[in-house]
């Protein structure tokens, strides 16, 4: 269960009533997610989610995430908006915590990804992407690839468990693929704010129709392909590990439609791919050895990423992702 700060009644009362938001009726823990400890929280005027950060998030950067979702909501992207409190702040303190209030959002979160599904992310992808153009407040992407080495040396330094859970020859494999992507890795490319983090679970639909876009909490600026890049791998593979070149091809052209890509992101859409493979492969690596065995939550399994490196290390241009097809 992803609630690492535990809060009682008495605490979240007489945090809410610094809001104008109504009375507190029930506030309960939310299971998924691994990085915040949330809450849905209802009230006798509405539903909100309630959410208290955790060490991983940097204090300093919170200000970025919460103007950046009202900056979006306020341009019509569907993302949950921060609750200002009654003196005009959205980010306090509770529990020891930094904790803000956000609006919910309804739907559920696509468990089988569809080309359909693929079609609206990347849809509303494009349109984060333009709204967020006109952002003026900046964060680095810290995890993009000037910190992946960093990351792997603090993997391999693992030694023997590194040796024993995964494959011997793993480290050489990766250090070759990372000194390939520091050579190539693009400089000029369209930048702006991306989400980093567009996985199935961060995006609801209501039936048919995309309701909602959440989590912006690794959002940061980089190359705009970058992210179409993480959506690559985290919509298109099947769960036995095939690609599904429907949905690919379904999220790009309707990438393209609303923000028409340029021939350089065309271009070096297959070394994105590799990179943002390798990102979520060193991360979950990184967790994987560092979370202790018995641990409430479990660390995701790196080898999905490996595979999927591997995949986009063989495909040679945009046409590999279902682009110029009939």
């Amino acid at each position: 269960m992803a609630v690492y700060t535990e809060v009682t009644d008495e605490e979240v009362a007489a945090f809410v009533a610094d809001y104008a938001i109504g009375a507190v009726v029930a506030c309960k823990g939310i299971a998924e997610g691994v990085e915040n400890s949330n809450f849905l929280l209802a009230t006798d005027r509405g539903t909100f989610i309630l959410t208290l950060y955790e060490r991983r998030v940097r204090p300093e950067d919170l200000p970025f995430f919460l103007g950046l979702m009202e900056h979006l909501a306020a341009a019509g992207v569907p993302c949950p908006v921060p609750v200002r409190a009654q003196d005009g702040t959205a980010l306090r303190m509770l529990a020891g915590r930094p904790a803000a209030i956000v609006t919910f959002l309804r739907g559920l979160w696509p468990k089988r990804p569809t080309p359909h599904h693929c079609s609206g992310v990347g849809e509303a992808l494009a349109a984060l992407h333009l709204a967020g153009l006109d952002f003026p407040c900046g964060r680095s992407n810290d995890l993009s690839v000037q910190g992946w080495r960093a990351l792997l040396e603090a993997c391999v330094s693992h030694g023997d468990r590194f040796a024993a859970d995964l494959a011997d020859d793993l480290a050489e494999e990766l250090t070759a693929e990372l000194a390939a992507l520091e050579t190539a890795w693009p400089q000029q490319l369209p930048a702006g704010i991306i989400h980093a983090d567009l996985f199935p679970d961060n995006v609801f639909f209501e039936r048919d129709r995309l309701s909602g876009v959440i989590d912006f909490y690794f959002a940061c600026r980089d190359f705009l392909a970058y992210d179409l890049a993480i959506c690559l791998n985290a919509w298109c593979f099947e769960p036995d590990g095939s690609f599904n070149i429907t949905k690919a091809r379904r999220l790009l052209t309707a990438y393209h439609a609303r923000r028409p890509l340029t021939a350089s992101e065309l271009a070096a859409l297959p070394l994105l791919a590799r990179g943002a493979a390798m990102r979520f492969l060193l991360t979950r690596l990184y967790d994987w050895l560092n979370t202790p065995r018995n641990a409430l939550v479990s660390p995701k399994n790196p080898a999905e990423y490996l595979q999927k490196l591997r995949f986009h290390r063989r495909i040679r241009g945009p046409e590999g992702y279902g682009l110029g097809r009939p």
